[in-house]
């Protein structure tokens, strides 16, 4: 069960998070949803073709990405959160900054994905007395830094060891663990090795007993693998998205919605009829 704000979802079936990113530099679809209009109808299109949830993020957190001031990230998000209102679909606020997690929350967001797993000064104080959902993601380094020269003995015993050690901190803090899930961080200062071990191996993070949320989507190493521009590589990302489900996530963060949702359909008509 994951808790998220009203909404509750029971993982019966893997969930579907839909990317919206209003920004100029994001490395997929960088500028093309920056108007709050645009931003607004692309997230629409998204509930459309099935999204449970919607990310919304107006920082671009991409390698070598630039730092953003809060009052343009605030400047950003605000007004698209304000205008997805009515809709009967959690939003999530991707964002690292107290001010934004806070701004956004009181405009209706129902969760917080958070690339910093909420160690910025101030994060755990904004979510820990609120009802909201919450995503704890791990990192190496920062946007400007993090691909340069990624190190890990273990890279699945290290990412395990600390979101063990963040769930902890939030339950500490009195968040209950059905409103948390977790993310390992797939391109956040990792090797395209180091991403194939997190994947080969995603199950074993589910001893910690939190939901895995998984982003692959169009990433580097889906390029570096296929040879494929960040554009064109909507085959490699549903296939990353269903490699990531069978091995244990409960939620996949998406840019192609669609083929996403209906490629999850069929495994899960498969699994029924196999268990």
């Amino acid at each position: 069960m994951f808790h998220c704000g009203k909404f509750h979802f029971d993982l019966s079936r893997p969930l579907v998070m839909g990317i919206v990113n209003v920004t100029p530099d994001s490395f997929s679809n960088g500028g093309h949803h920056v108007s709050t209009q645009a931003a607004i109808d692309h997230a629409r299109r998204l509930i459309e073709e099935g999204a449970d949830i919607l990310d919304i993020g107006g920082e671009s957190t991409r390698p070598g990405a630039a730092f953003v001031s809060e009052q343009e990230e605030l400047d950003r998000v605000l007004p698209v959160i304000e205008g997805l209102h009515s809709i009967a679909t959690p939003i999530s606020i991707d964002t690292y900054k107290p001010s934004v997690m806070r701004a956004a929350l009181a405009a209706g967001a129902s969760m917080v994905n958070d690339v910093n797993a909420l160690q910025s000064e101030g994060a755990l104080d904004v979510v820990a007395m609120s009802d909201t959902g919450i995503c704890l993601m791990h990192k190496q380094g920062t946007p400007e830094t993090m691909q340069q020269r990624p190190v890990y003995q273990d890279v699945v015993e290290e990412v395990s060891t600390f979101l063990r050690e963040r769930i902890s901190v939030l339950e500490a803090a009195g968040v209950a663990r059905g409103r948390i899930v977790i993310d390992p961080g797939f391109g956040f200062g990792k090797t395209v090795e180091h991403n194939l071990a997190l994947l080969r191996h995603l199950e074993s993070l589910n001893t910690l007993g939190i939901p895995i949320l998984a982003g692959l989507s169009r990433k580097s190493m889906l390029g570096a693998i296929t040879g494929r521009d960040v554009d064109d590589r909507v085959a490699a990302s549903v296939a990353s998205a269903l490699l990531a489900v069978q091995r244990g996530a409960s939620i996949v963060r998406v840019h192609d919605v669609r083929e996403t949702v209906d490629a999850l359909k069929i495994l899960n008509a498969v699994n029924k009829e196999t268990r």
